[in-house]
């Protein structure tokens, strides 16, 4: 299996298993859903580059994940952010022969959803993860 396929499906075991960040969401998603209620998150694209070295296999990933929520303000997003930042960050073991050596957050925004007042908040977190092969 690929990396970025082994580390997503790690990062969103991770997320699904702390409870609660769960507890905050009605749903957590692979791709952007059709219809959901807010507040929800979505695990966004993966891109993986070579990250190797003459004798180990590595592959540096950009992951993005984002959250959405229908309130006035962004207040409500901030402790959701909170838990999904050491999730993250404690994914080693990502299945599939790959391990994942650092995971930082690169840069994280909030803003208006679709740019406009009544569609509520959006917080976006990109994350670099960089993954050795193992065995």
């Amino acid at each position: 299996m690929s990396a970025e396929l082994a580390v997503r499906g790690a990062v969103l075991a991770a997320l699904k298993g702390d409870a609660e960040l769960m507890d905050r969401l009605n749903g957590l998603f692979e791709f952007a859903p059709a219809r959901a209620s807010p507040p929800y998150a979505v695990l966004g694209e993966c891109l993986g580059s070579d990250w190797g070295a003459k004798d180990v296999e590595g592959r540096e990933l950009r992951l993005t994940i984002s959250l959405h929520d229908a309130g006035e303000t962004p207040g409500r997003l901030a402790p959701a952010m909170a838990r999904i930042d050491p999730a993250v960050r404690g994914v080693a073991d990502a299945g599939e022969g790959w391990r994942v050596v650092t995971a930082r957050l690169v840069r994280s925004r909030v803003a208006r959803a679709g740019g406009r007042e009544q569609s509520g908040w959006q917080a976006v977190m990109d994350y670099r993860l960089r993954a050795v092969r193992e065995g």
